[in-house]
């Protein structure tokens, strides 16, 4: 008699706590790992007080899911997940549900829910997010796919979620690979806030001269106000940690960054869709420099920095800062909802994006105050065209954009790098420009090419050609893409 409300494969760090946060919810869970190994220690260990059942064969764990059958995939993304889905297709019936819970790129997902359709089986990818903590205790999950699996998934998934304000940070989010497509994007904001913090410590660190204890005082005061965050938390609770010798460790710790390819996707979705997310770029490319140490190295030796210390007031040089850092994080966001309404566009996603700032407004990694500002700017204005111009954001912007400027002159006259703050501000004066240098660039591109350009005294959709030197023709290559 099958017992098992849902069955988990992979029993990696995330798969586990997964498995005891739905044990601790009243779920029977029924898990499945490719090392029985791993299992035995599984259920002797972490799982010993959890009435969880072991399986040894995927077979097995078939047999012990109650109709339909729910089984969780939490393995690496790519092949394995392939492989998986083929093993297990035959030994399901029409109307079972696969989930796949890993970091997979969503058009793996797009692809997996027509294959796996064709044989009957329902699909869907969700996206989780909040690591180790959030899987145990309750996580942000993004599920998407076949819209018929959404109800027989639901309460699970709700339950096991993390809630705020009575909401839990789980909603459907739309068909195909949507769900892992807003992962992605989750992931790549946790990129730009991640540098955005980094470039904030290392200003004053190395730019204001302030001791570590002196900052992350800094960051637990910004931790109360509208900066609230995970990683403005965390990043306080680092900077309190110190080492055998008593010294901080975050000193010691190398500074070269390591990525597992979310952010780069993120930033290749936006290029495919033509959509300037420039400063998740920007922290994909920082930990791509930081990885150069050796050449940083002797680039040091031959580019030495000003090391004359800070005589400024380094009061108001940390208050500018804070400014700096909550416009550019609202910029980045704005940047993120500028692919997620695209790529919606672009592959026919019915997106509710308030409903996704309420998603990643607790369990996930980017956790913050201001993403119920994200909210009811959507419940303002569902169809809203940017958080730029919601009234909300408009005030903070504003409020902030003096000690924004001064911060990056501060970063330039020191000598230290901020691109993530800097390329927000360069995003943000090029958006509020209603002439940009394109108009250079387009006659630049006809006197070359023959691309052609339009005119600001006649009509959109018009295009002309100039014979920018006397001796070129009349014909026009084509006109161009905007």
């Amino acid at each position: 008699m099958p017992q098992a409300e849902i069955g988990v494969i992979g029993l990696a760090v995330m798969g586990q706590n997964l498995v005891l946060n739905m044990s601790d919810h009243g779920y029977r869970v029924a898990v499945y790992n490719r090392s029985p190994e791993t299992t035995e220690a599984f259920i002797s260990g972490a799982a010993r007080e959890h009435d969880i059942i072991p399986c040894y064969a995927l077979e097995e764990l078939v047999r012990e899911l109650r109709a339909p059958r729910k089984v969780m995939l939490m393995v690496r993304a790519g092949e394995p997940v392939d492989q998986l889905i083929a093993q297990l297709t035959p030994l399901l019936s029409a109307g079972d549900i696969i989930i796949d819970g890993g970091n997979s790129r969503f058009t793996d997902t797009e692809r997996r829910v027509v294959e796996t359709a064709g044989a009957g089986i329902r699909y869907l990818g969700c996206g989780i997010s909040g690591g180790e903590e959030g899987a145990r205790h309750g996580p942000s999950i993004m599920p998407g796919g076949d819209a018929s699996a959404w109800p027989e998934v639901r309460p699970l998934l709700q339950d096991i979620a993390a809630a705020v304000d009575g909401q839990p940070c789980c909603q459907w989010v739309g068909g195909g690979g949507s769900g892992h497509y807003v992962k992605m994007v989750h992931n790549g904001i946790e990129y730009g806030d991640m540098q955005l913090i980094s470039e904030a410590f290392h200003l004053m660190r190395c730019g204001l001269d302030l001791e570590v204890d002196q900052i992350q005082q800094v960051f637990a005061d910004w931790n109360k106000g509208v900066l609230d965050s995970y990683l403005i938390e965390i990043t306080a609770d680092i900077l309190a940690y110190r080492d055998a010798d008593g010294l901080p460790l975050v000193d010691k710790i190398l500074d070269s960054a390591g990525q597992k390819g979310t952010g780069k996707w993120t930033g290749i979705s936006a290029l495919d869709l033509g959509i300037p997310l420039t400063l998740i770029a920007e922290a994909v490319f920082a930990r791509c420099l930081s990885a150069r140490n050796a050449e940083r190295e002797r680039a040091a030796t031959l580019y030495p920095q000003d090391t004359t210390r800070f005589t400024g007031d380094s009061t108001q040089a940390v208050s500018d800062l804070h400014d700096a850092l909550y416009a550019a994080k609202i910029t980045s966001y704005a940047q993120g909802y500028m692919l997620m309404q695209e790529a919606a566009e672009e592959y026919g996603w019915d997106l509710n994006y308030g409903d996704i700032a309420l998603m990643w407004r607790g369990g996930c990694i980017i956790r913050s105050r201001f993403l119920g500002n994200i909210k009811e700017a959507f419940d303002r204005e569902r169809t809203l065209q940017n958080l730029l111009v919601d009234p909300f954001f408009i005030d903070a912007i504003r409020a902030a954009e003096p000690g924004w400027r001064r911060t990056l002159a501060l970063g330039i006259e020191r000598g230290l790098p901020l691109p993530a703050l800097g390329s927000a501000l360069a995003f943000f004066d090029g958006y509020r420009s209603a002439r940009l240098p394109a108009y250079l660039l387009q006659a630049q591109r006809d006197y070359f090419g023959a691309h052609t350009y339009e005119r600001v005294d006649r009509p959109r959709g018009e295009f002309f050609h100039t014979d920018w030197t006397g001796r070129g023709g009349s014909k026009a290559s084509s006109s161009y893409n905007a």
